[in-house]
């Protein structure tokens, strides 16, 4: 089955929403799946086509600088940051 365009950008306007409302949290692939009951890897193909957009950041490293082998945690870039708020003013 396919997922039209539209869809997927609505999909990924939830996922931008989610990451909004737990800035600065960062949360990992499999929580963003599970908070928008979506499949993990149709999830994490949306997080790198917004990345591609540069309207989140990609963290590959925990607190204590190590470099995750599996996991991958992600966070709202600068500027949707700023775009959100702006928007949530009005």
């Amino acid at each position: 089955m396919r997922i039209s365009e539209v869809k997927k950008e609505k999909i990924s306007e939830q996922i931008l929403a989610l990451l909004y409302s737990s800035f600065p949290k960062l949360l990992f692939t499999s929580h963003i799946a599970r908070e928008i009951a979506r499949d993990e890897e149709f999830v994490k193909s949306l997080l790198h086509s917004l990345k591609k957009k540069n309207l989140i950041t990609e963290i590959k490293k925990n607190k204590k600088g190590v470099i995750y082998l599996r996991r991958t945690r992600w966070k709202l870039g600068e500027e949707a940051y700023k775009a959100y708020k702006g928007y949530q003013k009005f």
